[in-house]
């Protein structure tokens, strides 16, 4: 890949696990906790969605926690719990690959930077208990536009502050609808494939999938 200026990272799914805050109550959870740990996720991204579109729009963590309670009602979730769930999820663990690769693309003099639904604190929060905080050199939040992925407006903000051509970035995301949203924005959108998922049919075709982000290494 040429002429590329910045690589911008999705968070959720492609640098941290949301699975894993779930996982580590899976002892009181039971067998359940991958089932509900996977609504609560596809309950959050809905509500991020809709209430983009009814124009009503709340921050991510107080979708988190709409969403969980949702959730916790769905599988019969102790209410005790709530709280720990909560915290363990301001902390999720980072993939494992993930320290490693970014260290060598900062050592590349790449622009690196994270493009997420998170909140300002939130996601800092993340980036300092996973001690990534000296590998990024930004970490854009929707909040800056108060509207959720993929409206094009969130995909602006790393092209205005950088001053670059949207084929200048390269975009990399778990989830196949962030995917599409910054390919058909105009990013060279790669497809971060964990799950051995199939991709949407929503108009863009990723040029590169990779398994996880140490695959991104051999492209440059």
């Amino acid at each position: 890949m040429k002429n590329i200026k910045a690589i911008i990272f999705d968070a959720y799914g492609t640098l941290f696990d949301v699975n894993s805050a779930a996982e580590k109550c899976k002892d009181r959870i039971g067998e359940k906790w991958e089932p509900f740990s996977n609504f609560w996720r596809t309950t959050q991204l809905e509500y991020t969605w809709l209430r983009s579109l009814m124009g009503r729009h709340k921050d991510f963590w107080q979708i988190t926690e709409d969403s969980l309670d949702k959730s916790m009602k769905l599988f019969k979730i102790k209410p005790s719990m709530r709280e720990e769930l909560l915290n363990l999820y301001k902390v999720l663990s980072p993939f494992k690959e993930v320290h490693e690769t970014l260290k060598i693309l900062k050592e590349k003099n790449f622009k690196l930077a994270i493009l997420s639904n998170g909140t300002p604190s939130l996601l800092k929060k993340l980036v300092k208990s996973s001690n990534l905080e000296n590998l990024f050199d930004d970490i854009f939040s929707i909040e800056e536009v108060g509207v959720y992925k993929p409206n094009s407006k969130v995909y602006d903000m790393p092209i205005k502050k950088y001053k670059i051509k949207k084929n200048e970035v390269v975009f990399l995301s778990a989830n196949t609808w962030d995917v599409s949203g910054g390919g058909n924005y105009g990013y060279q959108a790669i497809w971060v494939n964990r799950n051995r998922n199939i991709f949407d049919n929503l108009d863009y075709k990723p040029k590169y999938e990779i398994k996880d982000l140490s695959g991104l290494l051999d492209k440059f």
